[in-house]
């Protein structure tokens, strides 16, 4: 665990990480390159501007089109400290500092804390981000191991998990993990714009769950993708295929009435690809990271009023049941929402038992 820390770069994330450290009483320097933001993360975070020329570890955490120099910058300017980034990509954030000849580079370890939200800048920082979340430590066979192991203890000290993946794995993984869903997630919600009104009401949670990260900000996911490019464009290629397959499909099912068209092989297409997608869902880690579990569900009809969520949740809690997780979803022109409980199949009848019990409306 580092006593010292010095942040350049104070967005969402350089800003959430001081926060995090200070409660940690660590030491924390800021820097960036608007004093303005510098001094608002600063009375934020409880941090100090200033060069942090004594720090433990040198965390960057610019804008990825400018990690690489930066970094090296860094591991000139701070020669006894760690230098880690939180840039996405890291392949080529390595390869940039190798070919520019930095410093020092068994001192610079590659970091990606998988954390953030739609919302950016310092002013939407919180000291619990990272909490619960991945870090990707990238190092390479020339990594000085000290400086691993700072950089992994600060990200735990912050409630982190931390993965070690070689860059170039670290660059395939979250091509499909994260940079692929952006999009995809975009592109479903582009179709949205032109739709009318009475068309977009009818929005449901499908199409909320979805589209819920297509409000990121374009001019970090350019430069993100643009970072990762060619390991985005495998994934999209394969999804391309796909696509193709099924537009195949149904194309060949025409306008017709159902069964009316035989079009030998077009549903099977269908189903196989939503087949194919319960067996990638079912890979997604658990609670906790644990393994994937089947959960029973309990949707309960709850009015739009205050206090409604806590007394349901105290009645859950009275019963002795752990909720494992939950959706809200809001009713179409009507003041009540479906809240839809995840609890072990174990105890699902008598959470039904007891919430009925309680005067509470269950959904079939």
């Amino acid at each position: 665990m580092p006593e010292r820390v010095h942040i350049i770069g104070t967005g969402l994330i350089g800003t959430s990480l001081a926060i995090a450290l200070t409660q940690h009483t660590v030491e924390v320097t800021l820097a960036d390159a608007s004093p303005t933001t510098a001094a608002l993360a600063a009375d934020l975070s409880g941090g100090e501007v200033a060069d942090g020329l004594a720090a433990d570890i040198v965390v960057v955490a610019t804008p990825p089109d400018v990690t690489a120099a930066v970094v090296a910058a860094a591991l000139a300017r701070h020669p006894e400290a760690t230098v880690t980034d939180v840039a996405s990509v890291k392949g080529v954030v390595r390869a940039e500092l190798a070919a520019a000849g930095a410093p020092g580079l068994g001192r610079y370890v590659g970091g990606h804390p998988m954390a953030g939200r739609e919302r950016s800048g310092a002013i939407s920082a919180r000291g619990d981000l990272f909490e619960g979340r991945p870090w990707v430590v990238a190092a390479v066979a020339d990594t000085e191991p000290d400086a691993v192991a700072l950089v992994k203890g600060m990200a735990e000290a912050v409630g982190s998990v931390v993965t070690l993946l070689d860059p170039g794995e670290h660059d395939e993984a979250v091509a499909a993990v994260s940079h692929v869903p952006q999009i995809a997630a975009s592109l479903v919600a582009a179709r949205l714009a032109d739709l009318p009104d009475t068309a977009v009401a009818l929005a449901g949670q499908g199409v909320r769950d979805v589209t819920r990260i297509a409000a990121s900000d374009p001019q970090l996911w350019t430069q993100i993708l643009a970072g990762n490019a060619p390991a985005v464009a495998r994934v999209l290629r394969a999804i391309a295929t796909d696509l193709s397959g099924l537009i195949t499909a149904l194309e060949a099912l025409g306008p017709e009435p159902t069964g009316a068209v035989v079009a030998p092989g077009a549903r099977a297409a269908l189903a196989g690809a939503i087949q194919a997608g319960n067996a990638g869902h079912a890979r997604i880690p658990g609670k906790h990271g644990a393994a994937p579990t089947a959960y029973a569900k309990v949707v309960v009809l709850i009015s739009d009023r205050p206090g409604q969520l806590g007394r349901l949740f105290q009645d859950v809690a009275d019963a002795g049941i752990n909720l494992e997780e939950l959706v809200l979803e809001h009713s179409l022109g009507a003041q009540f929402g479906l809240l839809e409980l995840s609890v072990l199949p174990g105890v699902e009848a008598e959470l039904r038992t007891e919430l009925t019990r309680k005067g509470w409306r269950l959904h079939a």
